[in-house]
């Protein structure tokens, strides 16, 4: 992995949040950018597999025949997650085809802007809508005014959630009560891709990302996960019509991050001094304090981390392209201080202890978190 300079995502042209303005240019629908110039087609099945980093799928190419199949196709490219590499970001980029600057589901967890306090994106909050924290149309619900129809085939628990309702709404929800059962996942979708003039059908497959995780995605149990999804886009291609194309494509890579690797902010003397909130991830944290303090913050998590992480005032990433555009009334839910983990480092904090059974992570902006494929077939 490259430690020398953050992989910057070029929106507009090859981001996750390019995927679906380009798949309705391909549908034929009026006013929409066709970036990534994909084929011509009435029907798309998008099948996001939570994890699938385009340099852990070539590091593990025997394990999936059928996705490297893929890989060679004219159609097929790599694009970059946006920043921070988290799945709340990238989810909420596709379904809205905003860069995050603009959606606002700005990392894993980050400051509330209704409430104030520390939000987690994936769990959300109790009675916070998503109309509150993200407020734009995403791409479903204006290409369902165009006349598309639009199927999400995600877990049950899924439904009407906080992230479900800020990143994806406007499609039906189509509930999935055994992530396991692969057949009805796919019959779901062919289901879906059949209705109406023009359709696009959005599957969802968690399983790769829960055990890298876990265990790391270097290991058997990954690449056993890998093969699983492997075997479920094979048998997704054969039982949709010809007339129907898939897209697979990732949300983020994966690293793995060993213990001897982590910083604890809070055993090390004076890190945590002067915040009000840490938030983000192992991999990418967001540090929130008074304006004032802003400059001393990022001088000590510099000065503490060195060439381990890449720390930077907002006001820097933002000019630096890190989010993309970014709207006024989403400016202050990024930290004051955000800092960017090189190589396999992660910043821990005992704030949030679940994080310490981690193995796998991501967030930062190195090559193997930020590239992902986009595979037509």
């Amino acid at each position: 992995m490259s430690v020398e300079s953050p992989l910057i995502p070029v929106y507009g042209k090859s981001t996750l949040a390019d995927v679906v303005p380009s798949l309705a240019a391909s549908l034929g629908v009026d006013g929409w950018a066709d970036a990534l110039a994909l084929p011509r087609s009435d029907r798309w099945v998008i099948l996001l597999v939570d994890g699938l980093g385009a340099l852990n799928l070539a590091a593990a190419a025997e394990e999936a025949p059928f996705l490297m199949s893929l890989v060679a196709g004219d159609a097929s490219t790599t694009v970059t997650s946006g920043a921070p590499s988290t799945t709340a970001t990238s989810i909420t980029c596709l379904g809205t085809g905003l860069a995050p600057g603009q959606h606002g589901i700005v990392g894993y967890a980050f400051r509330n802007p209704v409430e104030g306090g520390y939000l987690n994106a994936l769990t959300w909050a109790p009675g916070l809508s998503a109309l509150d924290v993200q407020p734009r149309l995403t791409a479903f619900e204006r290409l369902v005014r165009q006349g598309v129809s639009i199927t999400s085939v995600s877990p049950a628990r899924f439904a009407g959630t906080g992230l479900t309702e800020a990143a994806l709404r406007g499609a039906r929800f189509q509930p999935v009560p055994d992530e396991e059962d692969h057949s009805a996942r796919i019959t779901w979708t062919a289901d879906g891709a059949s209705e109406g003039d023009k359709a696009l059908v959005y599957l969802y497959e968690r399983s790769l990302d829960h055990t890298g995780h876990g265990v790391g995605w270097r290991t058997p149990a990954w690449r056993a996960a890998l093969r699983r999804i492997d075997a479920l886009a094979r048998d997704l291609r054969a039982a949709l019509p010809d007339d129907v194309r898939l897209l697979v494509t990732g949300d983020h890579g994966m690293i793995d991050s060993p213990r001897d690797r982590w910083i604890v902010a809070e055993d090390v003397p004076g890190l945590t001094d002067d915040l009000t909130l840490l938030a983000g991830e192992g991999r990418f944290r967001q540090l929130y304090c008074e304006p004032r303090h802003a400059d001393a913050v990022a001088a000590r998590w510099s000065a503490a981390l060195g060439e381990r992480a890449w720390v930077v005032r907002r006001e820097e990433a933002a000019a630096s392209g890190w989010f993309g555009p970014v709207d006024r009334r989403m400016a202050e839910r990024y930290g004051e201080v955000l800092v960017a983990l090189r190589d396999d480092w992660a910043v821990m904090t005992r704030t949030q202890p679940k994080e310490f059974g981690l193995v796998g992570m991501h967030g930062s902006l190195t090559e193997f978190e930020m590239r992902v494929p986009v595979l037509v077939g």
